[in-house]
């Protein structure tokens, strides 16, 4: 990231939460001098449904990848266990509802972003240089805007951030958020997860990393690997 250590200076732990209120309940976002990001809390059970049987026994896939996780995106836990995020809605680039099932045949990289969150504007601009390079057919990042109100500002963010090539996504309502949190993965913004081509979660984060070099690069290689390597 061009301006990326401004965020994330020396190795410490982590220096603040600030509270952004008013959005469902104040998010909180989280600033880490150490580029290791910030846990997230236990997740909630699984479902029993059939995708979520189905997820639940990628464990060791999911900590095989987790484990490729190293140096700038060391912050990846694996998904304890997979569990499926297809249901989770969103608008796409046409402002059309949309959920991840839509993505079905893709590794997705998912991240959730917002105008106020300081690490964002470090952070926006790296998962574009992610994607300009890594998107393909079997890849791709999805960054998906949670601010409230119009896309006059969200817009503005990315042009401002010099974001060209990530898709515009948004969900105005908070709705994805209060999802993944009640799933017990979201702390605050900006919040990731990594989900195979069946929509499953093999591994996630809350904080910022530096998604545009050689260790975010390796992740991804290693996500797209067939499961039987």
């Amino acid at each position: 990231m061009a301006d990326g250590n401004r965020f994330f200076p020396a190795p410490r732990l982590i220096l603040a939460a600030l509270m952004a209120g008013a959005l469902a309940g104040a998010v909180a976002v989280y600033v880490s001098e150490s580029r290791s990001g910030n846990n997230a809390p236990a997740q909630a059970a699984v479902g029993d449904s059939k995708d979520d049987v189905a997820c639940a026994a990628k464990s060791d896939r999911a900590k095989k990848v987790a484990a490729s996780a190293t140096g700038e995106v060391a912050a990846l836990l694996p998904a304890d266990p997979p569990q499926s995020l297809k249901s989770l809605a969103f608008n796409g680039p046409d402002g059309k509802p949309m959920t991840l099932a839509d993505h079905t045949g893709k590794t997705v990289l998912l991240n959730l972003w917002a105008t106020w969150c300081a690490p964002c504007r470090a952070e926006m601009p790296a998962l574009d240089a992610l994607q300009k390079e890594k998107g393909s057919d079997a890849f791709q990042v999805v960054a998906v805007n949670v601010d409230a109100g119009d896309d006059v500002k969200p817009k503005k963010f990315l042009a401002d951030t010099g974001v060209a090539t990530l898709g515009y996504y948004r969900d105005s309502t908070m709705a994805l958020f209060n999802d993944l949190k009640t799933r017990g993965l979201a702390l605050g913004l900006p919040v990731t997860m990594l989900i195979d081509g069946e929509g499953c979660l093999i591994a996630h984060m809350n904080g910022p990393a530096e998604w545009s070099g050689p260790d975010a690069r390796r992740l991804v290689e290693a996500a797209l690997k067939p499961e039987s390597l």
